[in-house]
């Protein structure tokens, strides 16, 4: 397993927000699984920080496409990295 760090930007589109439940409710499935560490928004919303222990990317490129942000365009990787924690 490997861990990923992935960064998101946010715009205003409120096709997001109304996407929000879902996409959380899809969230906490994937930590229940064991795939999702951590994830949250900035104080601010304009983004978020997710961190995932997948097989490889593939895997978690195919988390995000089932993602319901995905489907409505609701956010932009700034950020994905596989990360090497020490602590």
């Amino acid at each position: 397993m490997a861990r990923y760090v992935l960064q998101l930007a946010f715009d205003g589109d409120p096709r997001r927000l109304a996407a929000r439940p879902a996409h959380r409710e899809h969230l906490r499935r994937l930590k229940e699984r064991g795939l999702l560490v951590t994830a949250g928004p900035w104080a601010d919303d304009s983004g978020a920080m997710h961190v995932y222990e997948v097989a490889d990317e593939a895997e978690l490129r195919a988390i995000l496409r089932e993602d319901p942000y995905t489907a409505v365009d609701g956010y932009e990787i700034v950020l994905l990295r596989e990360w090497t924690p020490i602590m």
